[in-house]
């Protein structure tokens, strides 16, 4: 059996949590959070081509570590 590999800070019980949190949820409660993303300060949802998905994570990533 292969074992899962998981980003840091991640474990197999920590992934069940959040599982159970989103199986748990009604469509209002789902909704609701998904709207409040929307709406976190500094933060921004944009919609960018699937083709350059890669390049704007890397982005990312290295805006992270800096």
């Amino acid at each position: 059996m292969k074992q899962s590999k998981f980003p840091p800070g991640w474990d197999l019980e920590r992934v069940k949590r959040v599982l159970a949190h989103y199986k748990s949820q009604s469509e209002e409660e789902a909704v609701a959070e998904d709207e409040a993303a929307f709406e976190m300060p500094g933060q921004t949802v944009m919609e960018v081509p699937t083709e350059i998905v890669p390049a704007v994570r890397e982005l990312i990533a290295k805006h992270k570590a800096a």
